[in-house]
């Protein structure tokens, strides 16, 4: 099996087009036509993880975070990038970085691995991104159910809560200065599948000149964004709480502002550095926030009004192998997949 049967599949479940600007998720380092060996699932893709991937016989490792964020312009090892980078290449490994686009897809997503971790239910994208667009075409009556046909099986109207969903308007077509039935079907999809979905319509379409209009539409996509939020089964005593993150999460220590002295019911969740979402959680009455990477005056914005519940980065996103082993293995028995025995977490605790 080769390497870009995998990389494509993962990015069925996390699109590259919702990573963060700043970010660079995807193939790093390798050949998409290369066959797959074996792959090792990872956090940080270190020099000890690309020596633990020839040790397994690994010629791929995938990893949580990108190795490279900016461009290189020497290979000379003086650097911890460079050498990874340059081990990599001198013994074929390749390495695939599914970064903040995982973090910021509900199913399968990084978050949703912590919510399930702490118990929560009843779940949703704390800050929801746009992204949804809405395809119009005209056809012919009689071609109008295998036309539907195909653009839901190419991923329109199917958007959160619903499923196969689109809208049709029975009308008389004059093109070519002739009568004849039409039915307008409009359909809402992700902005990710505009490609797939043309095709689609152009395969399916009876006309060679097929008539479409696409436009882009307000509002949020509730299946992609960041964060999120839940509430627990049962509502917990603060400290009590504070307790089941260490122990769910393995954190070295927990950092937390002054408690509120009411139960915790409502929880705001976000996997790495994520102090932007601070106003968001407020404002949709979070008890608890719960991310890391907060700064000692940053601590203060919690202003009474949330717990903020800082665990360590690593610690937060540590269940991501898991998850990412879980994805690679339920689709693929072509190869072995492992976990890394590797931690790679650069943070330490007294």
């Amino acid at each position: 099996m080769k390497l870009k049967e995998l990389t494509s599949f993962l990015e069925k479940i996390a699109p590259s087009s919702y990573q963060e600007s700043y970010d660079n998720s995807g193939l790093i380092v390798g050949n998409p036509n290369d066959e797959i060996k074996g792959v090792l699932i990872c956090l940080d893709s270190t020099e000890a993880i690309i020596d633990e991937a020839i040790t397994k016989e690994c010629n791929v490792v995938v990893a949580h975070h990108p190795i490279v964020f900016r461009g290189l312009k020497r290979f000379n090892g003086k650097h911890y990038v460079e050498r990874v980078v340059m081990k990599a290449i001198k013994n074929d490994v390749a390495i695939y970085a599914i970064h903040t686009n995982l973090d910021n897809v509900y199913n399968k997503g990084v978050n949703a691995k912590i919510a399930e971790r702490l118990g929560l239910i009843n779940t949703q994208i704390l800050k929801p991104k746009s992204g949804l667009k809405k395809i119009f075409t005209f056809v012919p009556t009689e071609h109008s159910e295998k036309v539907r046909a195909a653009l839901f099986a190419a991923g329109a109207g199917n958007i959160p809560r619903f499923e196969n969903l689109s809208y049709a308007t029975v009308g008389v077509g004059t093109q070519n200065q002739s009568g004849g039935a039409q039915v307008k079907l409009e359909f809402t999809f992700p902005s990710v599948k505009q490609h797939t979905i043309i095709n689609a319509l152009q395969d399916s379409h009876p006309h060679e000149d097929v008539p479409y209009d696409i436009i882009s539409i307000e509002n949020k996509n509730s299946e992609v964004g960041s964060g999120m939020i839940g509430h627990l089964k049962t509502p917990m005593n603060e400290k009590d709480f504070l307790l089941k993150i260490k122990k769910q999460m393995k954190a070295g220590c927990v950092k937390y502002t002054k408690l509120r002295r009411k139960k915790i019911s409502k929880v705001a969740i976000c996997g790495g550095s994520g102090g932007f979402l601070l106003n968001d959680a407020i404002s949709q009455e979070a008890d608890i926030f719960i991310t890391s990477d907060y700064k000692y005056h940053e601590f203060f914005d919690a202003d009474g009004k949330i717990i903020i519940a800082d665990i360590g980065h690593y610690e937060s996103e540590q269940y991501t192998i898991e998850l990412l082993y879980n994805i690679i293995t339920e689709k693929f028995s072509n190869f072995a997949a492992y976990f890394t025995e590797i931690n790679t977490n650069p943070v330490n605790y007294l």
